[in-house]
């Protein structure tokens, strides 16, 4: 007797749950017509058309002020977000007594997902065992999702369905206990408390993302938020790291970074997406993995500079006191595991990737590269190396190790080769030091922060031989100071310019462009966008007094007609 009285109460809940399900499931922001992500003013505005428009219709009207009363007010946006309903009920939890009385109510699991949980305080008149059962019902949303029942209904739908397995059936599994459960939640694993010595030496501009997040435990959602930041982190092992930040322990920190929790905790990535010194960035997306991991993709460091195929004649490669490598890959953009390593050696090494369509590409051929990706590196005295080949990648993690290896190896070379040079005589030095100027090195050459840029141009093969022996000599010399270096106040760097292929660039210093000239020498201040030129007699003697005045300051610069560009 009981069994039926039971299954009919199930089919009648079942039923009345049903007749109410597309008014739960009703998306606030699809009512209204407007993204995730939208002001209050375009809420607003939205709602005050959307009434206008339907109006005289009562229940549209109050489908509206009700999605309305829910997106304008904050609290209960937030909760919508992050549980699917504005009152901060998960959606997935049984009743309480302060729930609606302790007996029906209805929720949202999130968009898409409704659920109807009944926890009567007493079964007795139906001839159950008193209060100590509950029951849920929750029910797939229009994905396709399967239903459950939180009953263990084997015995009584094995008659219907002749079947003992308890599951299966048109209702989909059942599933149940004998006690109220909780909640379906796992405990979040948990991920590294960050305090302000931690974020100090590690986490600022130490060229690694981190995915922050800073909470009091008096805050509503800290698990959700944790358990969400832990599947990101999964998902790009490797890429970046993950901490949490406690400001009830770190009130100092929090305060000093403008990262105090309000109402929800609150998700910040350390990012370099806009300079090279991180900063922090605050999430404001959905709260949902999905929407935070191509957030935190989007903020990974972008140190490797993107060049053309052109960039690989060796000619165009920066001869620099720092080591070069180059990442060659058929993909589009600059892949994530580069993008990486990009932030963890920009101080150390330059960095540029490049696309190419694959292997047989005679550029690609040139360098002695057999298989795609590959990494490519040139020593700081222009000795090239092709470090590896055909890479292949295991998982984003063990990708990052295995080149970071290969990568340090290669600077390991580098310094050994510097030693080496620097035992030598200068005169002992080979020739050909001095790099052409082309658009892919003029940043390191004769960008902002250069002081001051020599350039020698020529036009013929005579007299880039010969410009090129002059500088080599003097920038060996000590009034040279750090040749090369992009770092230094009082650092010069030296340059060769093909004339007759970069007769705009020219035009920049001359209006002629220097043409009644075979050579020229142009020391250029990029800073100031200021020049001095040399035209007299191009002899070692002659170039390294002019040099030199140049660094007493003895020579007069005046205004560039516009800025130098490259072809």
């Amino acid at each position: 007797m009981f069994n039926r009285r039971l299954v009919s109460l199930i089919i009648l809940s079942a039923s009345f749950v049903l007749l109410t399900i597309d008014a739960k499931t009703l998306d606030p922001y699809k009512v209204l017509g407007v993204e995730r992500n939208a002001s209050q003013r375009e809420i607003q505005k939205a709602f005050h058309k959307l009434s206008l428009q339907y109006h005289p219709d009562k229940n549209k009207t109050r489908e509206l002020k009700q999605t309305y009363e829910i997106l304008s007010d904050e609290e209960k946006r937030k909760n919508y977000d992050m549980y699917g309903d504005e009152k901060g009920n998960p959606g997935f939890q049984a009743g309480s007594p302060g729930d609606h009385g302790g007996y029906t109510y209805f929720t949202n699991g999130g968009p898409g997902h409704s659920q109807f949980s009944y926890r009567p305080s007493d079964w007795q008149s139906m001839g159950g065992q008193g209060g100590s059962q509950s029951f849920s019902f929750s029910f797939g949303g229009p994905s396709g999702g399967p239903s459950s029942f939180g009953f263990d209904m084997s015995d009584i739908f094995s008659n219907f369905f002749g079947d003992n397995s308890g599951g299966g059936g048109q209702f989909g599994g059942f599933s149940g206990s004998s006690r109220a459960q909780p909640g379906s939640r796992s405990t979040p694993k948990s991920i590294r408390a960050v305090n302000s010595q931690v974020y100090k030496r590690e986490i600022v501009d130490q060229g690694m993302t981190w995915l922050l997040f800073s909470f009091t435990t008096s805050l509503k959602g800290h698990q959700h938020v944790e358990s969400m930041i832990v599947d990101v982190a999964s998902s790009l092992k490797g890429a970046l790291k993950v901490g949490s930040i406690n400001c009830e322990a770190e009130p100092s920190l929090c305060k000093d970074l403008g990262i105090y929790p309000r109402r929800m905790p609150r998700v910040f990535v350390y990012s370099y997406k806009e300079s090279e010194r991180g900063s922090l960035v605050e999430y404001n997306g959905d709260w949902s993995t999905k929407p935070l991991k191509s957030f935190c993709q989007d903020h990974l460091p972008r140190f490797s500079k993107r060049v053309d195929s052109n960039f690989l004649k060796s000619s165009s490669v920066t001869v620099d006191e720092y080591p070069t490598v180059v990442l060659l890959s058929t993909k589009k953009d600059t892949p994530v595991i580069w993008r990486v390593l990009s932030g963890l050696y920009h101080n150390r090494f330059i960095l540029y990737d490049v696309e190419v369509h694959d292997a047989s590409d005679p550029t690609v051929k040139e360098l002695g590269v057999d298989a795609l990706p590959a990494i490519v590196g040139w020593l700081s005295n222009g000795e090239k190396h092709v470090l590896k080949a055909g890479i292949t990648v295991k998982d984003l993690k063990s990708a990052i190790h295995d080149l970071s290896g290969l990568i340090e190896g290669f600077e390991k070379k580098n310094k050994k080769a510097a030693s080496g040079r620097a035992k030598k005589a200068p005169t002992d030095l080979g020739e050909n030091q001095i790099p052409l100027l082309t658009e892919y090195n003029f940043d390191a050459l004769c960008g902002d922060k250069i002081p001051v840029c020599i350039i020698g141009a020529f036009r013929s093969s005579k007299e880039r031989k010969k410009l090129e022996s002059i500088l080599n000599t003097v920038s060996q010399k000590s009034l040279s100071r750090r040749q090369n270096s992009p770092h230094g106040r009082d650092s010069i760097s030296y340059a060769l310019l093909d004339a007759t292929k970069q007769s705009s660039f020219l035009n920049a210093f001359d209006k002629a462009g220097f043409k009644a000239l075979d050579k020229v020498l142009v020391a250029y201040k990029p800073r100031k966008g200021t020049f001095a030129a040399f035209e007299g007699e191009m002899t070692t003697e002659e170039s390294e007094k002019f040099i030199s005045s140049i660094l007493n300051g003895d020579v007069r610069f005046i205004k560039t007609r516009q800025r130098p560009l490259l072809n």
